[in-house]
């Protein structure tokens, strides 16, 4: 079981770690490329332990930076740990980001915080990844460190899919886009949402369909943009399925708020203040104001048909496996 630690915890030091660092967010299929590289390594040396030092809050929640438009997450802290045990890592230190932290010296964060306090045999560092005050850090300053604090340094090539590198910017423009298979491609999982079940309007109950208002978990974490999709979530260890709108509901509301309401397929129980993992699936179609309730309903069974008939095929897929 993977253990978790802030840094500011007695960590058990081990100086025959094999580190890397970085945001993670979505932990796609570049960080996983790092990953897997980590553990090729620890399969080398069975006594080593593979370590991942993350950041919560994400930096550019806590310092904007002016080259790039403002965050919105890809996964939040909870999220990006759950990610990143399933792909087997020891241990995860959490390094809480602060306006303070952020002046920490490239060379202090590998000598004070990553040598002394965790301890590294290896460090793993992305092609373009820098650390530090001002991202003042990178392969350079591992380098001539190692020399002195008796590490090997790894640098890890791009991961390019389609010609492209892999990116959390590039997976966010596609998540915003409705683009489920390209972001599918890149994440190697669907998107995901964590939220908790709110107090809406019950405007769906008076046309047949009820549905559950999500809060994320996170305020800074990325909806797909607006339309309507098929999902997938869990309800106390069942897979359900229904359909979800992201949008500001134009044909029922003025007011200028994205929100997120999923249908479920079925269902028919309490569920405020459930926790709830929404899996996006399929991209349906574009948010549309309608001149009545009865033309929307009317849309909104076509939808929900589309959708059972994609639960149907995905159910003829498992009956043959």
């Amino acid at each position: 079981m993977m253990e978790i630690y802030s840094i500011y915890d007695a960590i058990p030091y081990d100086a025959n770690s094999i580190v890397t660092v970085g945001t993670f967010d979505g932990v796609h299929k570049g960080h996983q490329f790092i990953i897997e590289s980590m553990c090729t390594l620890k399969q080398k040396n069975n006594d080593a332990r593979t370590v991942i030092v993350t950041f919560d809050p994400h930096p550019q929640t806590v310092i904007p930076r002016s080259d790039k438009p403002p965050i919105t997450l890809l996964s939040d802290i909870s999220e990006r740990l759950q990610l990143i045990e399933s792909y087997g890592i020891d241990m995860v230190v959490i390094i809480p980001f602060t306006k303070e932290f952020a002046q920490t010296s490239s060379e202090e964060f590998i000598t004070s915080y990553i040598h002394q306090k965790i301890g590294c045999s290896d460090i793993f560092i992305g092609y373009d990844h820098g650390f530090g005050k001002a991202r003042e850090g990178g392969e350079n300053t591992l380098n001539a460190l190692s020399k002195e604090l008796l590490f090997t340094v790894h640098k890890v090539e791009p991961y390019i899919i389609d010609g492209k590198t892999i990116s959390s910017t590039e997976i966010r423009k596609a998540i915003a886009h409705g683009d489920l298979p390209r972001a599918f491609d890149m994440l190697g999982h669907p998107y995901f949402l964590e939220g908790t079940v709110i107090q809406g309007d019950q405007r769906g109950r008076t046309i047949g369909f009820p549905t559950a208002n999500i809060k994320p978990a996170s305020p800074n974490k990325l909806f797909p943009g607006k339309g309507v999709y098929f999902i997938s979530s869990n309800l106390d260890g069942r897979t359900v399925y229904g359909m979800a709108n992201i949008g500001m509901r134009p044909t029922v509301s003025d007011a200028n708020l994205t929100s997120l309401e999923v249908h479920f397929f079925d269902i028919n129980e309490d569920l405020y203040d459930k926790e709830l993992v929404i899996w996006f699936l399929k991209y349906i179609r574009e948010e549309k104001k309608f001149a009545s309730l009865e033309l929307l309903t009317e849309q909104l069974y076509q939808d929900a048909s589309l959708c059972r008939a994609i639960i149907q095929s995905l159910d003829s897929i498992d009956s043959t496996i």
